[in-house]
């Protein structure tokens, strides 16, 4: 699922959740998660499956991407996905969840052929996380990007997969979008991870004199 999405739900936690005092992170990157009478199976207090469920997926550490596309009117559009792994290795292939709700799921839905970009962040590139995690009408005003023919090519990424839909599997809230890759660029940079709902976990050892993340 996407960041947003899973924002949105965290949000309806934290109000039935107030009056027990629980605290509980609404911002990626900001508050705490502290999980207190919930078990990850959703038995804990007044958690239903959907609870439960958000809860274990928070615990799941994961790279973040951002998925771009051009829109009907020829503008930039992307979102920021935790939901995104490789498919399969002949055809080289994506796979990556889309909330219905998002432009960006829309332009990709109209069909298979549709050209997208998958672009793995860096640490350093919190910020730009933010943006794309936002709901802005115009995402890419204040990032460095170019046009790779219809797609929108974030600059200083790690990893960016140019990608033409192959299959679409519509379910729930989501729609899975599996995109062959065309085109691929690697280079090194350690990459920005999300756990807990926040971004600012490092996979190296803590710096000295810093206590560990979390």
């Amino acid at each position: 699922m996407d960041l947003r999405q899973q924002e949105k739900r965290q949000g309806r936690e934290h109000e039935q959740d107030r009056g027990q005092g629980q605290d509980r992170d609404q911002g990626q990157g900001q508050g705490r998660d502290q999980g207190q009478g919930r078990d990850l199976g959703g038995r804990g207090r007044g958690a239903g499956p959907a609870d439960g469920f958000t809860e274990a997926m928070s615990r799941l550490v994961s790279g973040v991407a951002v998925v771009s596309a051009r829109r009907d009117d020829g503008r930039p559009c992307g979102l920021l996905v935790s939901s995104l792994c490789s498919y399969s290795a002949s055809p080289p292939s994506i796979l990556v969840a889309l909330a219905r709700s998002s432009r960006t799921c829309r332009e990709l839905a109209a069909g298979p052929g549709a050209h997208f970009g998958v672009h793995l962040l860096a640490r350093t590139h919190s910020a730009l996380a933010q943006t794309f995690a936002g709901s802005s009408e115009d995402k890419f005003a204040d990032v460095l990007w170019e046009w790779d023919g219809p797609v929108p090519r974030l600059a200083g990424v790690p990893v960016y997969a140019k990608c033409r839909t192959g299959v679409l599997l519509p379910h729930g809230d989501h729609v899975i979008v599996v995109g062959e890759v065309v085109d691929c660029a690697v280079a090194e940079a350690e990459p920005l991870v999300y756990f807990r709902r926040r971004l600012d976990w490092s996979l190296g050892p803590p710096a000295r004199g810093r206590p560990p993340a979390g």
